[in-house]
């Protein structure tokens, strides 16, 4: 999911300097009542995948968020916008599909963390009863059933490799997985990327069923990739050119639904994309959307980041889409913190740094609190990726709960029941 990590600082731009309290907005002493959650997915007793796996507290109108920068395009200006998108949350679950998004819970418990070594890169395997049994993989005590989602690109998913099925994996490895097709179109191929991947979930959905898929999700970072390739990152998503890309995206979105109701199935359809860019228009033509919300890149502490995610989520994305006729169910798409850098130009957002310790504070005091209010989210993500560090550097490739080797880093997951 190279997209926005190595960018200007200026990505979110809180205006002045603001203070945040040490608490979570999460915790139940603030008093801040819970979105309307919508109907659940079923992720329940036995989430774990070798594949890995995959709030929104209305803050008080007095709490240090009322800043309206939050809501302002301002948050994800960058230099090179178009360069740095992660393929959404590529799964390989189709053969040629560039994007999924896996809701699972805990992280890839099939890997073990290596406790005899305090070298993060030890390898680590899967531990199975029977060998050639996927299914009879041994849970790891150090990992719980703890998140609502978990966000990643599986190596060997993105063109032109497209190898991966996680359907097939689902399957063998008989855990209650569910994913969350993902269709990632561009507004400058006259629907090429579009229709191979509409086509392509098509054959899924006629292969393996729906029972394991949430929904499908058309468009990632849509809306930002076309202002910024059409007057810029600044424009807002609701404006004359906004609306003009919006148009594009709505005909893929009618499209899709077409395509499931000639084959007699229903899911629900839905968009995702950077969380001050969604065009009205386009949520009101979803039934779900998924925004991207990134704390490092506010240039917010780590003991500020839940509080912050919690009140930008809310304020831009969630009160957005109540305010709509179909109230259309909001997620975070991905949420996290980096835990090294490649330079050291980039291993601080001013406040924080990329670090376990960092990870480890966002973990203690987002995870639990928002499995409490109801959020549903995806946490960014389950391991490293050397192939983004490679391409773009910085904390790009650094952001996992895992090595790249799956070796669970020098953590602790939290323990408390996913919703």
């Amino acid at each position: 999911m190279a997209y926005y990590r190595d960018h200007p600082q200026n990505y979110y731009d809180d205006g002045p300097s603001q203070s945040y309290p040490s608490q979570s907005p999460f915790d139940s002493t603030h008093n801040i009542p819970m979105a309307a959650a919508g109907p659940s997915v079923s992720h329940r007793d036995g989430m774990y995948s070798q594949a890995a796996m995959h709030s929104l507290a209305d803050v008080n109108s007095g709490a240090p968020y009322a800043n309206q920068s939050y809501q302002s395009g301002d948050w994800l200006e960058r230099s090179e916008a178009s360069k740095k998108r992660s393929k959404m949350i590529v799964i390989g679950s189709l053969v040629g599909l560039v994007v999924l998004i896996i809701i699972g819970v805990v992280v890839g418990v099939l890997v073990s963390k290596n406790k005899s070594s305090s070298d993060s890169s030890s390898s680590s395997g899967v531990k199975q009863k029977d060998p050639n049994d996927p299914s009879t993989f041994v849970k790891d005590p150090a990992l719980h059933q703890s998140f609502y989602g978990i966000a990643y690109t599986p190596e060997g998913s993105q063109l032109p490799d497209c190898g991966n099925n996680l359907s097939a994996s689902i399957k063998q490895t008989k855990v209650n997985m569910t994913v969350w097709l993902g269709n990632y179109n561009i507004p400058t191929d006259n629907g090429a990327a579009y229709t191979r991947q509409r086509d392509e979930i098509k054959s899924a959905i006629q292969t393996y069923g729906t029972d394991h898929i949430g929904g499908i999700t058309v468009g990632n970072e849509f809306m930002l990739n076309y202002l910024t390739a059409n007057g810029g990152a600044q424009t807002p998503a609701n404006s004359p050119v906004g609306d003009t890309g919006a148009q594009i995206l709505i005909s893929n979105i009618q499209d899709t639904r077409n395509m499931l109701t000639s084959m007699g199935v229903s899911l629900p359809v839905g968009t995702a994309d950077a969380g001050s860019y969604f065009n009205t228009q386009v949520l009101q033509a979803v039934d779900y959307g998924m925004a991207n919300v990134h704390p490092w890149f506010a240039n917010v502490s780590a003991e500020d980041a839940a509080a912050w995610t919690a009140s930008f989520f809310q304020t831009t994305d969630v009160d957005a889409a109540t305010a709509l006729s179909n109230n259309p169910k909001m997620y975070i798409a991905e949420t996290g913190w980096p835990t090294k850098s490649s330079d050291a130009g980039n291993a601080s957002n001013g406040p924080g740094t990329a670090s376990e310790s960092g990870l480890q504070t966002f973990l203690n005091t987002f995870v639990c609190q928002a499995n409490t209010n109801g959020t549903g989210y995806f946490f960014f993500e389950y391991f490293d990726e050397p192939w983004k560090d490679a391409q773009f550097g910085g904390v790009e490739g650094w952001w996992g709960l895992f090595t790249a080797n799956r070796t669970l880093k020098h953590i602790t997951i939290p323990d408390c029941q996913s919703p």
